[in-house]
């Protein structure tokens, strides 16, 4: 890239990018201001913080210890720049955009600067969630990675999960940026005026979060840098950096009066207080039972205490999760956890005693889904799965005869008795969430399957609930090739315990003939000994499949 050329900005290397360490950055917020001048803006002290009255000082910690203590090796990894993060030389440069990854939504001039490439990358990645991120290349940008995110849309009713939303975008970008080996990283303000995201607020958001993962992370980052394009953002951020990133104990002492009572958890996510559970007597009978009392740490996710109909659940998929989980009264809550962990423990579990597993758990609503999902995934990509991928359980095919993705299923691969379940199903969401956002399709080849031990069906319902309800909504079919009678049985239990809606989407094929009719043979790459499994099922019937050649003929007669 010629700097300068074509209208082209020169690109600027981090050695041009002021450190919020060095001395010249200083302004002291003490010093008098000449007569008629306007007060600096790093002077923070003479701007009163909207999310501070009076007492916020004597809130929890307000007169206390700091709670961000001056940190110089954290304070010499940030930088704040006036300008496009595009322009940097840095690893990664953040992109706040939608769901869709769409060019029209994305940071104003980044598609431009980056060339065309970038915005065919984006279109290959399936869209990104809400507090999420994805990575592509960066193309014509000085920088190696574009780390792509989703910002929250803001309402004042739903404050708090607009904010832990935000939390979780700073935070993913900066995970995926050490997943993959990278060291610096320049984000501008991940919020858009049309979302309606107040900036001061955002800014805190994003400032706190930046310092709490450090304060974990800071040996793997080398540099973060806030770019601000405009005036008043530059404000901002030069009157709030002292609060999180104090650079002397005089700073750090001014910022114990100065920041908000809520300044976050360990992630700088905002803690909502709940109210301790009032002392009631225990329903009748129970003081009785034998049936032990669950503690908090036992009790699954809460449900939203309303049955829900069947057909409702794609609503739901529109509705942010984050929000609705918020709604209910922490009370009430936790009063339904204690009523649906007891009814599940009383109960016969006809499941259990049919042999499939305990399914005794209570079903959980979009917004637990939504939250158990986002979990893993974060979870999944911040970690090195590869020792899975190589046991060939799962693997990406090609696409059916309608152009739906399809993603294959190994069962003789699945080796129960030498496989850690927990990565696995880490590793089935991370290569599950590009198919899930669109129409696909599972081909599941049981072939000597039978031989190996399987999960049962308690498994595969924790399994479901983490995948989540897009992958109900938008899985069209379920191939299964070579099933026995035991694998019918076991699916017919799953249409009655776990999911109907998912699991009479099977279909079962005897053949690998009767298959290619659903998945094209090139689309697929097939075992041998699935092959070999199938001539010796089938071979006295017609038409067979060659397990050396991979040729169908007819079988002669006689």
């Amino acid at each position: 890239m010629a700097p300068g050329v074509g209208g082209v900005e020169p690109a600027v290397t981090l050695d041009q990018v002021p450190c919020w360490s060095d001395p010249d950055q200083r302004i002291s917020p003490l010093s008098p201001t000449s007569a008629g001048s306007e007060t600096p803006p790093s002077s923070f002290l003479s701007f009163s913080d909207p999310l501070t009255g009076d007492d916020a000082a004597a809130g929890p910690g307000g007169r206390g210890a700091s709670r961000f203590p001056v940190d110089h090796e954290i304070n010499s990894k940030i930088y704040l720049w006036r300008g496009n993060p595009w322009n940097l030389e840095v690893d990664a440069v953040v992109n706040s955009t939608n769901e869709n990854l769409d060019e029209a939504h994305s940071s104003p001039g980044l598609h431009a600067a980056a060339g065309p490439g970038l915005a065919e990358e984006c279109a290959t990645l399936g869209g990104c969630r809400t507090g999420m991120a994805k990575m592509t290349n960066a193309y014509d940008l000085p920088a190696r990675k574009v780390i792509h995110t989703v910002g929250p849309k803001y309402a004042v009713k739903y404050h708090t999960a607009a904010e832990n939303a935000l939390s979780h975008c700073y935070r993913s970008c900066l995970e995926l940026l050490i997943e993959n080996g990278l060291e610096s990283i320049a984000t501008g303000c991940i919020y858009t005026e049309a979302k309606n995201y107040p900036r001061e607020p955002a800014a805190h958001v994003a400032i706190r979060t930046v310092r709490r993962f450090l304060e974990k992370q800071k040996d793997k980052i080398r540099a973060i840098v806030f770019c601000t394009t405009s005036s008043t953002d530059t404000e901002i951020y030069k009157r709030l950096l002292p609060l999180y990133f104090p650079r002397d104990k005089q700073e750090e002492e001014i910022a114990v009066l100065k920041l908000p009572a809520d300044v976050g958890d360990e992630n700088g996510e905002t803690v909502i207080d709940e109210r301790k559970i009032r002392i009631k007597p225990l329903p009748a009978g129970a003081a009785n039972s034998k049936t032990p009392i669950p503690t908090l740490a036992d009790i699954p996710l809460p449900n939203s205490g309303l049955t829900r109909r069947r057909n409702s659940f794609k609503l739901d998929s529109y509705l942010d999760p984050a929000f609705m989980s918020i709604i209910k009264d922490p009370d009430l809550r936790r009063k339904e956890q204690w009523e649906k962990s007891a009814q599940a423990n009383k109960g016969l579990n006809f499941a259990n005693l049919l042999g499939f597993g305990d399914l005794g758990s209570p079903p959980l609503s979009a917004a637990e889904e939504y939250s158990l999902h986002s979990r893993y995934l974060a979870k999944a990509n911040s970690m090195n799965l590869s020792d899975i991928a190589e046991m060939k359980i799962i693997y990406r095919g090609g696409v059916d005869s309608e152009g739906r993705t399809v993603m294959v299923v190994v069962g003789a691969h699945f080796l129960l008795r030498c496989l850690d379940l927990e990565r696995f199903v880490l590793y089935v969401v991370k290569e599950f969430e590009p198919l899930i956002q669109k129409p696909y399709a599972i081909v599941y080849f049981h072939s000597a399957a039978s031989l190996q031990p399987q999960p049962d069906l308690g498994f595969m319902k924790r399994l479901q609930q983490i995948l989540g309800r897009k992958h109900q909504i938008n899985l069209h079919a379920i191939y299964v090739l070579h099933p026995t009678v035991g694998l019918r049985t076991a699916i017919l239990a799953m249409q009655l315990f776990v999911d109907r809606e998912v699991w009479k989407k099977v279909v079962y094929v005897d053949r690998l003939v009767q298959l290619f009719r659903y998945v094209p043979r090139e689309q697929l790459t097939i075992p041998d000994f699935v092959f070999q499994h199938d001539l010796e099922v089938n071979g006295g019937k017609g038409i067979i499949v060659d397990p050396r050649t991979k040729h169908v003929y007819q079988r002669p007669s006689g």
